[in-house]
């Protein structure tokens, strides 16, 4: 098995995500800081369903959910994973998940969906293994889990390791707000991507 499978993502963003310019690059280094300067923020775990702006929206800044925090980093970076995952829905619904029943894409809520997400990450950013190996996972590395009840959950490798375990602890929100943990085998992995878009 392949421990990369690299997936073509400069059509997509040339086409998609006008805001790029054209020296333009997402870094592991700054997608980590981005993350962790997350955990400053007093963020109330709320996953609501709200009408928000188009493109660009968010919730209230004091409230989210794990995917809030992904879409967040990105945005501090330039990159609107609401417009790009949108978009992409817009032309490939029938590629994305079915979960919610829904029959149409709908901007206010998909991109704040991890299934949604993984979609996109596997689409157009690299699919990485997913291992019990801490080494595996590095800075600005994305990871999504199952949770014991099934939930799904999302979070940003950093580049601190933890003292005692040795990994590399994670950036997520999974109902204390934003924080930063050595939480990376707590949960069942399922997906293990890296989306460092640039625009040449």
């Amino acid at each position: 098995m392949m421990k990369y499978v690299f997936k073509s993502i400069s059509i997509f963003l040339v086409i998609l995500s006008p805001v790029l310019s054209a020296d333009f690059k997402v870094t592991s280094e700054n997608l980590v800081n981005s993350a962790k300067q997350r955990t400053q923020s007093y963020v109330i775990y709320n996953g609501a369903y709200r009408k928000i702006a188009y493109p660009m929206g968010d919730v209230p800044a004091n409230i989210g959910v794990c995917t809030d925090l992904v879409i967040r980093s990105y945005r501090k970076l330039g990159i609107d994973l609401q417009e790009l995952v949108h978009k992409d829905m817009k032309a490939n619904f029938s590629a994305y998940p079915k979960i919610w029943g829904l029959s149409k894409p709908d901007p206010n809520i998909d991109h704040r969906r991890v299934p949604n997400l993984e979609t996109f990450f596997a689409k157009f950013g690299e699919v990485l293994v997913v291992s019990d190996k801490s080494e595996d996972y590095q800075p600005g590395d994305i990871v999504s889990w199952r949770l014991d009840n099934n939930l799904p959950h999302i979070g940003i490798v950093s580049d601190i390791k933890d003292s005692q375990s040795g990994h590399f602890k994670i950036v997520h929100n999974i109902g204390r707000g934003p924080q930063l943990e050595d939480m990376l085998f707590d949960y069942k992995i399922v997906g293990h991507f890296r989306f460092l878009p640039h625009k040449n």
